[in-house]
């Protein structure tokens, strides 16, 4: 098997620009908003020109939509990493959905990918981006229960899809909250319960 061929000085730079400009984008968009963060002031807190953001990216929409599906990719490796460290299948469920409660807690997640995610791409968009990240985990999760013998509910595609919608709901609610971390743990007990309801006896 070829070993891999090393990446020359161009692609090297090509991809440190893109990053940065990921970086500055995520930064910008979560403390300014969509609407305040124009294409200059990404450029120049990347420190590259107007021609190098458009050479990686089409406008303003596609590096909102690079970052949110960066932000989605992290996500899943939290709730993967988290769930990964449990050997029972709903005792990886818990922790999965505890690691991914944590990230709804984190400030560009909360604001990019639940707040103004669905706005800025689309709802089409934006739920094709949350397929393929965590709603397409937590489904695999509950489509393997189920295989199992574990789960009784026909529907497991519409169980996902509620389960993730208690998930940002409770994200929503925890931004607010006095107590977030206590309000995180009564949403995480209300989705186990939940979840248990479906449980084969």
């Amino acid at each position: 098997m070829s070993a891999k061929p090393e990446k020359s000085r161009r692609e090297e730079y090509s991809d440190a620009t893109r990053e940065a400009l990921l970086e500055a984008g995520q930064r910008l968009f979560t403390t300014q908003g969509y609407q305040q963060t124009g294409i200059e002031a990404v450029a120049q807190a990347s420190r590259v020109t107007r021609g190098a953001l458009y050479h990686h990216f089409e406008d303003k929409r596609a590096l909102f939509d690079a970052v949110v599906m960066r932000l989605q990719a992290e996500a899943a490796e939290s709730v993967l990493r988290r769930a990964g460290a449990e050997s029972d299948p709903w005792a990886a469920m818990h922790a999965g959905t505890e690691a991914f409660l944590d990230v709804c807690m984190e400030p560009s997640y909360l604001r990019l990918v639940i707040q103004d995610g669905p706005a800025v791409l689309g709802a089409a968009r934006h739920r094709e981006i949350d397929a393929a990240y965590p709603l397409g985990l937590l489904t695999t999760a509950l489509k393997a229960l189920k295989k199992a013998g574990e789960i009784e509910f026909d529907n497991v595609d519409l169980l996902a899809s509620l389960i993730a919608a208690m998930e940002c709901r409770a994200a929503l609610l925890m931004a607010e909250a006095k107590d977030p971390a206590k309000l995180k743990m009564q949403a995480l007990q209300a989705i186990d319960r939940t979840l248990t309801a479906f449980r084969r006896r």
